[in-house]
C-alpha cells in the first residue's frame, strides 16, 4: 500500500485545472509505486484535502484514512455550510480508518499537529500549493518544507491560495494545475 499524505489550500480557483493536476499527480505516484494500492491520508478539510481524497477514492482499490485534528463533533463546526458538513461526513463514512488526534492547547496547534501526523505516516506527499510561505502555523508551506527536509517524495500541484485575510481564491494563471515532482522517481528503486 502506498500512503499518500495530502496538504493544501482550502480555497481553490479554477477547480477543473486543479482537479486535472491532482489526477496527473496521482498518475505519477501510481507509476512510481506501481506495485502498491493507493491510500490517501487526509484531514478532510475543505478544498485540497477533500479533492485529493475524492480523486483517490474513484481509482480502483483507492482507500482513505481520515486524520481528525479535533474530535468529530468539534471539527465539524469548522464547516459552515450544510453542504460542506455533508461532504465531510460523507467522506468520513468512506474512511477505512479514522484517527482522532489528542487534544492540543489551541485549534491552530491542532491543525499543525494534523499536518505533521500526515507527514510522519505517508510514503509520498501530495501538495496542492502556490509555492508561497504559509499564512499560518502548520500551513502547506511549512508541511512541504518539512517533507523536503526529510527527503520525502513530493508531488506538487500548482494552485493559487487565497488573498491574505480573505476567502477569495486566486489563480496562478498559466501555472494553475501544473505538476512538479520531487524525488518521486527514487520511489522506483525502493
Amino acid at each position: 500500500m502506498t500512503m499518500i499524505g495530502v496538504t493544501g489550500h482550502r480555497f481553490l480557483a479554477e477547480l477543473d485545472r486543479v482537479t486535472a493536476g491532482v489526477d496527473a499527480a496521482l498518475d505519477e505516484i501510481e507509476a512510481a509505486f506501481a506495485e502498491h494500492r493507493m491510500t490517501v491520508m487526509s484531514a478532510l478539510a475543505e478544498g485540497a484535502d477533500r479533492l485529493v481524497a475524492e480523486r483517490v477514492l474513484v481509482r480502483p482499490g483507492g482507500e482513505l484514512v481520515a486524520v481528525l485534528p479535533l474530535p468529530q463533533p468539534e471539527y465539524v463546526t469548522d464547516f459552515e455550510s450544510p453542504a460542506s458538513r455533508e461532504g465531510f461526513l460523507g467522506l468520513l463514512a468512506r474512511a477505512e480508518e479514522v484517527v482522532t488526534l489528542p487534544p492540543t492547547p489551541t485549534r491552530e496547534d491542532a491543525y499543525a499537529a494534523g499536518g505533521y501526523y500526515v507527514l510522519e505516516h505517508c510514503d509520498v506527499l501530495l501538495a496542492v500549493w502556490d509555492g508561497q510561505g504559509a499564512q499560518g502555523t502548520g500551513g502547506t508551506a511549512e508541511i512541504v518544507a518539512a517533507a523536503r527536509r526529510r527527503g520525502l517524495p513530493l508531488a506538487w500541484v500548482h494552485a493559487g491560495n487565497r488573498r491574505p485575510g480573505t476567502q477569495d481564491p486566486v489563480s496562478l494563471g498559466d501555472e494553475q494545475g501544473m505538476v512538479t515532482c520531487e524525488r518521486l522517481q527514487l520511489a522506483h528503486s525502493s
